[in-house]
């Protein structure tokens, strides 16, 4: 009996736990006296990504998304100083809106201090017009999941591209109407689905039609309602990645969504300056006046600061939530090409 004792005790001591050292503090690293070994140059780095990222240039692929007469294709074209949406691929203003959603891409090379982008403005006309508007947008998430398997199929080929064609929508701008009260169903409904798989930035068009006063509370109405119906819009909270981050982006998230925003790719003079702005009878809205409209705040915000967390967040978060769930639906595997389904399908 006490052998077994003692092999119980044996047994129950392998089952304790060590107690775990203590990981070792690493030393501060010393400042080194540059004085002494002279210029290194590891600042260079800075410089040698540049000259990459101005040789082969990047892809930026942003989706506009909401009702007929919203100024959506005015607004890109005023957030990128030229005719990039649907007006400049022939699209004739008499024809009429398709009866289902279409989407349409185009593409364009802007060009600017060297540095080229490849934009693709995805425009989704006839979205949100119809009497029934069920479901209307599983065309749009549909097409969003067709360009996260498309560059799967590419990363997964053996023989690869060194550099994959990126067509995968990195920001989705959604268009919400002007009417001071609240969010359509149709809005939450869209909302709720895509804020999953896409970048969502909820923007108020055509700002001008409210007041200043008007204007806050149907911001922060709109806030409201997207909190209380769990919406993530971008910046999503769970990706700030440091302090800094979280401050800035809790800025914008507190103060400046969803932006209200006026386009407007006409200029006019104005105490003797060009400004792209809106004629009315009282004078000129100038779009690019934040006494006037958030449309600055707005391009700020898309080109200027996140373009690139934009980029991120598409491949590291989406993008990778879509890749896992394929390859575990497939039993780890790549996904199977249509060529290979075939094969295998005759093979049988």
């Amino acid at each position: 009996a006490g052998s077994v004792e003692s092999k119980n005790e044996a047994a129950m001591s392998e089952l304790v736990p060590e107690p775990r050292q203590k990981p070792v503090v690493p030393m501060k690293p010393m400042g080194i006296n540059a004085s002494l070994l002279g210029y290194i140059g590891i600042d260079t780095i800075i410089e040698q990504m540049r000259k990459k990222t101005m040789k082969t240039g990047f892809d930026f692929n942003i989706m506009v998304v909401g009702q007929s007469g919203l100024g959506k294709s005015t607004l890109v074209n005023t957030l990128f100083k030229s005719q990039v949406s649907r007006k400049s691929s022939g699209w004739n203003r008499e024809e009429k809106i398709p009866k289902t959603v279409e989407i349409k891409a185009i593409g364009h090379v802007i060009e600017e201090g060297g540095v080229k982008m490849k934009l693709t403005v995805i425009d989704t006309p006839g979205f949100g017009d119809q009497i029934n508007n069920e479901n209307c947008w599983e065309p749009i998430e549909k097409y969003i999941n067709e360009q996260y398997e498309k560059f799967l199929k590419e990363e997964v080929n053996i023989a690869r591209k060194k550099r994959i064609p990126d067509t995968r929508v990195h920001c989705c701008l959604y268009f919400i109407s002007p009417t001071g009260h609240s969010l359509r169903p149709l809005d939450l409904e869209f909302m709720k689905h895509l804020s999953k798989v896409v970048n969502i930035i909820p923007v108020i068009a055509k700002a001008d039609t409210m007041t200043l006063e008007e204007k806050t509370e149907f911001k922060q109405r709109v806030r409201k309602e997207l909190e209380v119906n769990g919406i993530e819009f971008y910046p999503q909270k769970e990706f700030d990645e440091d302090l800094e981050d979280k401050t800035e982006n809790d800025k914008i998230r507190q103060e400046s969504m969803p932006f209200a925003v006026v386009g407007s790719d006409k200029e006019y003079q104005v105490n003797g300056k060009r400004v792209l702005g809106r004629k009315t009878p009282w004078g000129i809205i100038e779009v690019e006046n934040l006494n006037h409209c958030e449309f600055a705040l707005l391009r700020d915000f898309v080109i200027r600061t996140h373009l690139q967390d934009l980029k991120e967040v598409t491949h590291n978060i989406h993008y990778e939530t879509y890749r896992a769930k394929r390859l575990n639906d497939n039993g780890g595997l790549p996904p199977m090409t249509v060529e290979t389904e075939e094969n295998h399908e005759s093979n049988l």
